[in-house]
Order: C-alpha cells, then sequence, then structure tokens
C-alpha cells in the first residue's frame, strides 16, 4: 500500500503535465540565428545575444521566412548586408582563408624555430 501511494504521489505531476509544443518557425529562426554573428556583440551569436541589432536580426529572420525564403536565402541577404564578417563560421576560401590555415601556418613555424633552436643547442653541446 505504501509503495502505491508512493508511485502516486510520483506519477501526479506527470498526470498534470502538457505537452509543450514548439512552433516550428520559431525554431528555424533560432537555428539560422545561431549560424549568424552578432555584429555589435563580441563574439556572440544573434541567438544568444540580447542587443537591439540581434532583436532586429531575429525578428528579420522571422519576416523573411514567413515570407518562404529559405534558410540559404535568408543566410545569404545577410551576407549580403554585413558580408562573411555575420557567418559564426567563416568560409574557407576567400577573405576568411587565413581565418582557417594560419593557426597551423603559425604552429608549423613555432615548431620548425624550436627544432632548429634545439638542433644548434645540442650541436654546441656536443662541440664543446
Amino acid at each position: 500500500m505504501r509503495g502505491l501511494l508512493m508511485a502516486l504521489l510520483l506519477l501526479a505531476p506527470l498526470a498534470r503535465a502538457e505537452v509543450v509544443s514548439e512552433d516550428p518557425q520559431q525554431r528555424q529562426v533560432l537555428e539560422i540565428a545561431q549560424q549568424l554573428r552578432c555584429a555589435v556583440c563580441q563574439n556572440q551569436s544573434v541567438a544568444e545575444s540580447n542587443a537591439e541589432l540581434a532583436q532586429d536580426m531575429r525578428r528579420l529572420i522571422a519576416e523573411q521566412l514567413a515570407a518562404g525564403r529559405s534558410e540559404a536565402e535568408v543566410i545569404d541577404y545577410f551576407r549580403a548586408r554585413y558580408g562573411d564578417f555575420v557567418l559564426m563560421r567563416p568560409p574557407r576560401q576567400g577573405s576568411g582563408a587565413p581565418l582557417w590555415w594560419a593557426p597551423w601556418a603559425i604552429l608549423a613555424a613555432a615548431g620548425g624555430g624550436a627544432f632548429i633552436y634545439l638542433r644548434k643547442r645540442l650541436r654546441a653541446q656536443e662541440r664543446s
């Protein structure tokens, strides 16, 4: 009897719980907003930012989706307006390419410099 009472107490909130429905367009707005950088914030996506510009951008995304534009068309609209800077993941070509290969080039240069320095130091120790 005590177990049945405990089970009822645990299941009672589930019986009263309402199913949360989500607006599919709002979900799509947030998915697109996560791909776009807030132009006035420090490295925040439009979905995360509370800046007025980010709110306007979310509203523009919703308007464009309501007008029947696709996700790619909405992103292209913001790219045309703000450039590749507005993308959270800049393209690996054109002006965004250095962002992808520069860290590897710097790491290779630092590794090469360290190798040359250590090699010279070992040779100097061998001579003395």
